[in-house]
């Protein structure tokens, strides 16, 4: 578990030993990586899961809500009309946006926010009468959600997701070394009929097949994270790019973010969602005045992607804000803030116009998601959920059939010979510091391990700690 290192001898190891104390030493970072991970990647694979058919489960589960027949002879009503219906169902909250149906048997949404917090408030398009609420935090995909991004404990299980996609790295990276040197060991043990030896061979070929995908996923994740991601979003914003879109229409100095003017961000497109709100012009007063249906129309007009939201105007100098979030293709999400006065255009701003950067987190959150490529993407990330999941369970199993009796956690023995290989320690190096928080934890291991588990001789038996020599 330490990377300090026996004094160097003048004589050189021999290939063979140095590459089985590697292999040891990999095994061991392995091992442990997996006991902060394990837990955390177990979480996220199965809230992923729930998260990626969550267009399937709600409306099952929430069929009286979500799902509506339309009578025959009835056309849907104007949304004007189904959000008066939802203001009269609600005095005294505000009406924050709303979501046009996405196929012809289903609701339409509207956010409020209410005394309790925010609720989804469910219209019936046909008949313009509201069929109920829900706290969009409690349902089955809400909570995974809020699992999946901060483990449902604020800024502390965000920090924790962060550090155990950081030592997924690790724990990805070592499981490739330890599948390709132990290849042949693993076929010995096959042929022998050894107990486990099948177990052991899925598990490594599976996590060939994953690892890939896994590193794709954590790096395509960080963007989200409470440190990584906002440090580099500094250092991007400070040489003159960002994740984010930067909405150049405003008219005045803007008093709300885009995702902020909804209870729910992920509604937004990521790169937009820290885009400034800009502001109608309360000369206009005396012209037309544009309603939710006129947002939707100006929306329809310029191409904007279908279901769209419609963010509601705040105040008398908000604005409309139509959001085309163009679920399948990110090249394609575009949304124009429609003056509440006059309904012309204020600003329209997209994907065209994003830095490079944010062009190539929104693809990469797509993928991330499992919308991108249609069905190929979607079914690829189910298959990587499955996969993750089954290395959560087969990992842990594998240790148990094989821990020792006694009072003993079976850890592998070994140290990485660092000063033997300064290319290993360039990598750690490296990873620590583009990774502040795997450099952190990093070093708080080692100190660890030098300070505590090297000099209690019940721990150095129970972590099978090896002492320095000299």
């Amino acid at each position: 578990m330490t990377a300090v290192l026996e004094p160097p001898v003048s004589v050189e190891p021999e290939p063979r030993k140095r590459s089985a104390g590697l292999f040891r030493a990999f095994w061991r970072w392995h091992f442990y990586a997996s006991f902060l991970v394990v837990p955390v990647l177990l979480v996220l694979a199965t809230t992923g899961l729930i998260y990626l058919f969550r267009f399937q489960l709600e409306p099952v589960l929430h069929a009286d809500l979500m799902k509506v027949d339309q009578p025959a002879g009835l056309v849907a009503q104007p949304y004007e009309s189904q959000l008066e219906e939802v203001r009269a169902a609600y005095p005294g909250d505000r009406v924050v946006s709303m979501t046009e149906p996405s196929a012809p048997d289903r609701s339409t949404v509207f956010s409020v926010d209410t005394a309790a917090g925010a609720r989804d408030v469910f219209v019936d398009p046909y008949e313009g009468k509201v069929l109920g609420a829900l706290n969009p935090d409690r349902t089955l995909s809400g909570v995974a959600i809020l699992l999946h991004g901060e483990l449902m404990a604020g800024r502390w299980g965000d920090a924790v997701i962060e550090i155990a996609a950081c030592w997924a790295i690790v724990m990805a990276l070592t499981g490739y070394y330890l599948f390709l040197r132990g290849r042949v060991a693993r076929a010995r043990r096959r042929a022998a009929g050894a107990a486990g030896a099948v177990l052991r061979s899925r598990h490594g070929r599976t996590g060939a097949v994953l690892g890939v995908g896994l590193l794709f996923l954590v790096m395509s994740g960080l963007p989200w994270t409470g440190v990584w991601g906002a440090k580099t979003q500094e250092l991007a914003t400070s040489n003159g790019t960002s994740f984010w879109g930067e909405d150049p229409g405003a008219l005045s100095n803007p008093t709300s973010k885009l995702d902020e003017s909804l209870p729910h961000s992920h509604t937004v497109p990521w790169a937009l969602g820290k885009t400034e709100v800009p502001r109608s012009d309360p000369a206009n007063r005396t012209g037309s005045v544009a309603t939710v249906d006129t947002a939707l129309e100006v929306g329809r007009r310029n191409g904007l992607r279908s279901p769209m939201t419609i963010a509601l105007p705040a105040d008398g100098s908000g604005v409309f804000s139509a959001i085309g979030y163009a679920f399948h293709d990110p090249g394609q999400e575009r949304t124009l803030h429609v003056d509440q006065y006059g309904g012309r255009v204020v600003s329209t701003y997209g994907y065209r116009d994003y830095p490079v950067l944010a062009k190539v987190v929104a693809q990469g959150i797509a993928l991330h998601e499992g919308r991108r490529v249609s069905v190929v993407n979607f079914w690829a990330t189910t298959a990587f959920c499955v996969g993750v999941i089954f290395m959560c369970v087969t990992g842990p199993l594998m240790w148990w059939r094989r821990r020792p009796k006694g009072n003993a956690l079976g850890a592998p023995r070994g140290r990485l010979p660092l000063r033997a290989t300064p290319g290993l320690a360039v990598l750690v190096v490296a990873l620590g510091v583009f990774l502040p928080l795997f450099g952190l934890t990093l070093v708080a291991v080692l100190l660890l391990d030098q300070l505590v588990l090297t000099r209690v001789s019940r721990l150095r038996a129970w972590f099978n700690v090896s002492v320095p020599r000299g």
